[in-house]
């Protein structure tokens, strides 16, 4: 791979399976739709349709599932040389459903090859040459090993000059709130960006104010905070001050996959060279986009579409 061709944005993680409620057939069984899912393979496509060079590092089964994974990787241009394959461990799966209540995932990742993933597993090369590193909490959350990856994956960004950026994706049932706070606190220390959910961050810090929410991870360490508002848009946080950028309007119809969408095309804006608030005002409108689609991937849209929305 010539110097040129390196990696941009290297993320590490979980991939699972997706089968996404579409209907219920005459007997009142549910038909689902198969996708993909996992909130860093998910920001990895958001960020090579966004137009950067990606490059995606988890554990798989060598089983159907994981062939799809491949098989979607590489169609999106995605760098799968750090993928290990695993005879012993499967693919993740889960299933999503829908109801007046919003959206219900069921999941089946225990004993995943990705939770399998070790600290000698993570890919030095790939990510000493790009340009962001991207994890996030359930990379951590699914096993001690995976946790143990994660920090060797930022002491060696660190020690290359990478930036690393840092999901906290607080999922209570991987992990109890005083252990991921831990953990992921620690991480989030030694990283450049945050970004946290304002329902995860009220968890995980205590407090309630955005505003506060931002200086507490500002005082942390990173030099940036994004904080994902929702339906309220995101707080962007630096040493300068603070910046609110709405959410774009939509029409959505499944929310799976939204943050992830936020996050891989506001990292992939960045290497690109926008500054901080164009970034996030580009992220807003491909994560509002994805809403109005089913699955966390198939309607995430390509940058030609974002722009054209923001030019409009």
């Amino acid at each position: 791979m010539s110097a040129a061709a390196h990696p941009q944005l290297v993320c590490i993680g979980e991939p699972m399976l997706e089968f996404n409620q579409q209907s219920s057939d005459a007997d009142g069984r549910r038909l689902y739709l198969e996708g993909f899912g996992g909130d860093t393979s998910n920001a990895a496509v958001a960020a090579a349709r966004a137009g950067v060079r990606v490059a995606y590092s988890t554990g798989l089964g060598r089983d159907v599932a994981g062939d799809r994974f491949i098989d979607l990787w590489t169609s999106e241009g995605i760098d799968v040389s750090g993928v290990h394959r695993s005879d012993t461990h499967p693919t993740a799966v889960y299933f999503v459903s829908h109801s007046k209540l919003g959206h219900e995932f069921l999941y089946y990742r225990a004993g995943s090859a990705a939770s399998a993933y070790g600290p000698a597993d993570v890919p030095e090369k790939l990510i000493a040459q790009a340009k962001i590193l991207f994890a996030s909490g359930v990379s951590q959350a699914i096993s001690d090993s995976a946790a143990d990856a994660v920090f060797r994956a930022i002491d060696i960004a660190r020690s290359h000059k990478v930036m690393v950026a840092y999901d906290t994706n607080y999922r209570p049932r991987l992990w109890p709130s005083a252990r991921a706070a831990a953990i992921m606190h620690a991480a989030l220390a030694r990283c450049d960006i945050a970004l946290p959910s304002l329902e995860d961050a009220e968890t995980l810090t205590g407090l309630r104010e955005p505003a506060e929410i931002v200086d507490f991870y500002l005082r942390m360490g990173p030099k940036t905070v994004v904080l994902k508002l929702g339906s309220k848009g995101a707080l962007l946080g630096t040493a300068s001050g603070q910046v609110q950028v709405p959410a774009h309007p939509c029409k959505p119809v499944d929310s799976t996959g939204a943050g992830d969408t936020f996050c891989g095309s506001l990292l992939a804006r960045l290497i690109l060279g926008d500054a901080l608030e164009a970034a996030a005002h580009y992220a807003a409108v491909a994560a509002a986009l994805k809403t109005e689609g089913y699955g966390a991937v198939a309607p995430m849209p390509h940058a030609e579409r974002v722009l054209a929305v923001l030019a409009a």
